[in-house]
């Protein structure tokens, strides 16, 4: 019997439905009703978390009955970030198939670090981890898978990006139209030139470092939005700021104009390159065959 390729996931959440997606593609008719099962189970029981919808049963009948020991989904509890840290159902494992090969799915709170400590030679997790992780920062930003790879030190880590899966949403560089100098565009060019500050999350300030690059963050402040304070609401007050969005219609309501897609913020596929074997090798090759990603391979 062929052993199964372990693929460390992520346990819920946007990362975690792309690379149910993206292996349903791949799986055929079975791991498609797979994703469905899980994504529907897993939004249903964060509506529950949230508090916008209310659970006909107990936790822990609720897990029993989403379970399946034989192979399928099987889930687990975990503590929630949100007040009072409530228990939250989240994926743990589950087996299909790829193209005749047998994939163990397997939950981990942060994939990419079970990567990098050799648990698996495959992997999803969101490519920001990935900035905010192991890029080394450098007077020219970055904008492409190639770029990310050179600047990871191999004496770091063995793990490598892949491909992206294509659930893009951009940070984005956003600023007052009285802050862009007339006949300029709000792009990259425009932060080198920019001195002042920059408003930004507080937990991307070394992925906007690195997406930027040093040269052009040379008088450059960061700024951060006060606690509760709507992020589009607060670069309006600053200025210039770079956010995540997707179509920018938030931003533009602030009043704010939407610049540059600076870098998508994607689920990737990820490998540790020493663990790679035959089978999790041609596994990668099919998952990243023919996806639309907006992180550029070269």
């Amino acid at each position: 019997m062929t052993a199964p390729v372990a693929v460390a996931v992520p346990r819920k959440g946007r990362p975690l439905e792309a690379a149910l997606e993206r292996l349903a593609g791949v799986g055929g008719s079975s791991a498609t009703a797979l994703a469905d099962d899980v994504s529907t189970t897993l939004r249903y029981e964060k509506a529950v978390t949230k508090g916008a919808e209310t659970a006909d049963a107990d936790v822990y009948d609720r897990l029993a009955s989403y379970s399946d020991t034989d192979g399928g989904p099987e889930y687990t509890l975990v503590r929630d970030e949100r007040a009072g840290h409530p228990r939250r159902v989240v994926f743990d494992s589950a087996t299909i198939r790829a193209d005749g090969t047998p994939v163990r799915l397997v939950g981990r709170e942060e994939p990419f670090r079970a990567l990098r400590t050799h648990e698996f030679a495959l992997g999803f997790d969101s490519a920001d981890l990935v900035l905010e992780e192991v890029v080394a920062l450098a007077p020219e930003g970055v904008d492409s898978i190639a770029d990310v790879n050179e600047r990871i030190d191999p004496r770091d880590t063995d793990v490598r990006i892949a491909t992206g899966l294509g659930d893009t949403v951009y940070h984005t560089l956003m600023a007052t139209p009285e802050t862009i100098p007339a006949g300029e565009s709000l792009d990259r060019s425009f932060v080198a030139d920019y001195e002042g500050p920059l408003c930004i999350s507080p937990r991307y300030e070394r992925l906007v470092e690195a997406v930027l690059g040093t040269d052009a963050l040379s008088g450059v402040e960061f700024s951060y939005p006060e606690t509760g304070r709507e992020e589009e609401a607060a670069v309006a007050d600053t200025g210039v700021g770079v956010y995540l969005t997707v179509t920018g219609s938030t931003a533009r309501d602030h009043g704010l104009v939407v610049g540059e897609h600076l870098f998508p913020s994607e689920t990737v596929l990820l490998e540790n390159e020493v663990e790679t074997t035959d089978a999790s090798d041609r596994l990668r090759r099919r998952i990243a065959a023919d996806v639309e990603t907006a992180i550029e391979a070269a």
